[in-house]
């Protein structure tokens, strides 16, 4: 029998946060979810989140992106020392969108790509 042998992955980890994983964060994992080299996650800083943010999401993550000012407060104060040193970034983009909204859309692809790797 063959042993298995784990490959880190090469894909850049990007995690988007906003309050209760419902729209902004949900809409930004799926814009960028079938971008070369790139994986999504999102989560929520809401204790009713549907997927709450975690040490182990923050582990994952090779850079982080918040909505909101107050998001990147919020994850600096409850974890900080889950961050380590990660870049976490600020797309300032209010609670004003549904789900896959085309102006949210819109936003997000003018916004992140930019941080993303493209190695």
């Amino acid at each position: 029998m063959l042993a298995r042998i784990d490959v880190p992955s090469l894909a850049m980890h990007v995690l988007f946060i906003c309050t209760r994983n419902r729209l902004r964060s949900p809409t930004a994992e799926q814009v960028f979810a079938d971008r070369a080299g790139v994986e999504t996650r999102s989560a929520g800083l809401a204790r009713d989140a549907d997927t709450p943010v975690s040490p182990e999401l923050l582990a994952w993550a090779d850079v982080v992106f918040v909505m909101e000012k107050v998001h990147r407060t919020r994850l600096t104060q409850k974890y900080r020392p889950h961050l380590g040193g990660r870049r976490v970034i600020c797309l300032d983009i209010p609670d004003d969108y549904d789900y896959m909204d085309p102006e949210l859309f819109r936003l997000l692809n003018a916004k992140v790509p930019r941080f993303l790797r493209t190695d």
